[in-house]
């Protein structure tokens, strides 16, 4: 099992910044992606940014804005958000996806709640 932890989360105004971060433990296999997910009121969770060993992959509304890095040794990822919009209001999921051959196994963490106000 794998358990998260995030934090980071809060209210801030448009044109701010906030940092998200995300400590994985457990059985993390050598072969991973760690990202950040986000569910807004009525919508559909849909993925921010994803980061592997030697990649990274980024939502389009949010490329230039948010930047997502790890710390291997830490098993931590973190994605610093700047210039927020009222449109990145959201819950903040992380997800760490553990890959074996062609079978893969996602965790998530509880969700942290990120408000940004106009």
């Amino acid at each position: 099992q794998v358990q998260l932890v995030e934090s980071g989360g809060g209210l801030v105004q448009a044109g701010g910044s906030l940092r998200l971060s995300c400590a994985a433990s457990g059985s993390i296999f050598s072969i991973n992606a760690m990202g950040w997910y986000r569910q807004a009121p009525g919508k559909q969770r849909e993925l921010v940014a994803t980061i592997t060993t030697g990649s990274t992959n980024y939502a389009d509304s949010v490329k230039g804005r948010f930047t997502i890095s790890r710390d291997n040794a830490k098993n931590t990822v973190y994605l610093q958000m700047n210039d927020l919009k009222p449109e990145d209001t959201a819950v903040y999921y992380c997800n760490l996806r553990n890959m074996h051959y062609a079978r893969t196994f996602d965790y998530w963490g509880q969700g942290t709640q990120v408000t940004v106000s106009s």
